[in-house]
């Protein structure tokens, strides 16, 4: 059954969030969500990309060769990628500073990629446009959340305004690496809590959302266990 426009701009935010459901695009996320600002700076920087690169994608898809569709997937995402990162330096540089190397390697960040082979390859331009757009929405919503929760109490600051320093002393393990994990954990738990369970990984189109399906023995209708 063809999902409405309606269901393919929310399907990211909680269905499918990229993040608490797909576990796509983790390693970025818990790098720099260590500063609310940081979360939603990220989070703008793969909605724009997931969105530009999955409205080309859906436009060539009729031309581009099957044989070579994840280079010149690449290619389409890096070169918005490069565009947004030369935004950032000039009216943003401390926010670019802040997201150093997280911002280049947009281009093999799964979540872009996962999309524009599972959706945007097979799509309008229009569902595409709105896939990416819900998908970078339900990016930014986690990385933002996860980002104001270790920042408010690893730091005591939220925005690098103070809130809970003078109350109590700042848990600096919440801004840490294993504080990231925790934080994440705990929000995968919370989502599948408010869900019942319900919110599952889904495997669309026989593992399409992972780049190297093609590359996979296991590759199977439903998906394989990895």
């Amino acid at each position: 059954m063809k999902k409405s426009k309606l269901q393919i701009l929310t399907n990211g935010i909680i269905k499918e969030n990229p993040v608490l459901v797909l576990v796509l695009g983790t390693c970025p996320t818990l790098a720099i969500s260590t500063q609310a600002i940081n979360g939603i700076g990220m989070g703008a920087c793969v909605l724009v990309v997931l969105t530009c690169s999955n409205i080309i994608i859906s436009a060539l898809k009729k031309i581009i060769p099957d044989t070579v569709r994840i280079p010149c997937y690449i290619t389409v995402i890096a070169t918005f990628v490069t565009i947004v990162q030369l935004v950032l330096k000039a009216y943003a540089p401390a926010l670019d500073k802040a997201l150093g190397v997280y911002i280049p390697l947009i281009v093999v960040n799964c979540i872009i990629l996962g999309r524009a082979e599972a959706f945007a390859n097979k799509n309008s331009v229009v569902d595409s446009a709105l896939d990416g757009i819900g998908m970078g929405l339900g990016y930014t919503l986690t990385a933002t959340v996860m980002a104001c929760i270790r920042e408010l109490i690893g730091s005591g600051t939220l925005f690098g305004a103070t809130i809970t320093a003078n109350l109590f002393s700042p848990f600096t393990i919440l801004i840490m690496a294993p504080g990231g994990f925790f934080v994440f954990g705990c929000l995968i738990a919370l989502v599948n809590k408010l869900t019942k369970g319900k919110v599952k990984e889904k495997r669309v189109n026989k593992c399409l959302t992972c780049p190297g399906a093609e590359f996979c023995n296991e590759v199977q209708e439903g998906g394989c266990d990895k």
